[in-house]
């Protein structure tokens, strides 16, 4: 529950009834507002358009403090929804970002999330139907159920199905918030036809990869200059509509190697046309950005962004997220006080590792 604290008025309130008692003792008290001559009138005009010009500026000023911290407000909120990710976990070059297509939002209908855990880095990347702040609840929803199940599950099978139990309880308490009953509005986005796609990894100690995926695009593979899209076999029905089967078992889908890189996206990148209709050539832009090595994910990261938002004139029609996840365990682990094996996670990864790269979000 959100609490508002009223506030006792003070003197920016006070203000304009000053000015509109000035304008109105002008008026009525004033001799020479009671004459009907020309000067007399166009100085009346003057005061009154003084006043009101004075009351145009303050009322523009308060409303502009006001969007300033409701902005603070919502960048706050939305860090704590999907929370900036540290530069390395557990060896693993880390590096994302988020896109909205809702102006002035920095969290949409796409989540993402990356933990060190003792089986290993574990991943998750989702596409909520819909996208800006429609979507937001089941993306905090979803995030908070990973971040637990990520630790607590051994399994990447068990992981995915906390969330998809998790989903299935959000989906039910929306839908008795939405129902006519409790007089709400029409929604646009139904309960009934709500569905999440989503691609749950673990990279494990020795880079193996093992991949649930839930209807989601396959990431890609960058080996040297080489682009190759990872796919172990067909995916999954998205979460929502269909139930998982009874037995789950990630597909192991071979190795990260050290020096090599996963680049994982949300469906608003592939689709992202141009002004001619033209999809965006995802997998071209990813071997140019890789084209000068050694090339790092924040580069990676940039160079797909720029050339994204060069491609959509700026002004994206869906939520792109994109992360880049590159095994530099070669070059040694991040030592940290409390941390074995320079594995970092967690509250303890942001406060032993300043966030070396940016987290390029972007508005219309």
């Amino acid at each position: 529950m959100i609490r508002i604290k009223a506030r006792a008025p003070t003197g920016r309130a006070v203000l304009p009834t000053v000015w509109g008692a000035v304008a109105v003792g002008y008026k009525l008290g004033c001799p020479l507002a009671q004459q009907d001559g020309l000067g007399a009138r166009i100085v009346t005009s003057a005061v009154f358009f003084a006043v009101g010009t004075g009351l145009i500026f303050h009322v523009r000023r308060a409303l502009l403090r006001e969007l300033r911290l409701a902005r603070r407000v919502a960048r706050a909120a939305q860090n704590v929804v999907l929370r900036p990710l540290p530069p390395r976990l557990d060896g693993i070059d880390v590096a994302a970002a988020q896109l909205s297509a809702d102006r002035g939002a920095s969290v949409g209908g796409d989540l993402y999330e990356a933990v060190a855990t003792e089986h290993g880095v574990r991943v998750v990347m989702g596409d909520v139907r819909g996208h800006g702040l429609a979507a937001l609840g089941t993306v905090a929803a979803l995030l908070g159920s990973f971040r637990e199940a990520a630790h607590d599950e051994p399994e990447l099978g068990r992981v995915l199905r906390r969330l998809d139990r998790t989903l299935a309880r959000h989906l039910r308490e929306r839908a008795r918030a939405e129902h006519p009953a409790c007089g709400a509005a029409a929604p646009d986005n139904p309960v009934a036809e709500e569905f999440v796609t989503v691609l749950v990894l673990e990279i494990g100690r020795d880079g193996e990869l093992r991949v649930l995926n839930c209807g989601h695009p396959w990431p890609y593979v960058v080996r040297g200059v080489r682009v190759e899209q990872l796919s172990c076999g067909d995916p999954l029905p998205p979460l929502g509509p269909f139930p998982l089967p009874a037995e789950l078992e990630a597909l192991s889908c071979g190795r990260l190697l050290p020096g090599e890189s996963l680049v994982l996206f949300t469906d608003g990148a592939e689709d992202a046309r141009d002004t001619h209709g033209r999809f965006f050539p995802l997998p071209a832009a990813l071997r140019d950005a890789v084209s000068d090595q050694p090339v790092s994910p924040q580069t990676v990261l940039r160079t797909l962004f720029g050339a994204l938002l060069h491609h959509t004139a700026g002004s994206p029609a869906d939520d792109v997220a994109l992360l880049v996840l590159r095994n530099g365990r070669g070059r040694g682990t991040v030592s940290c006080p409390g941390a074995r094996g320079g594995d970092i996670s967690g509250s303890a990864a942001r406060a032993c590792s300043a966030p070396a790269h940016p987290q390029p979000t972007r508005h219309r």
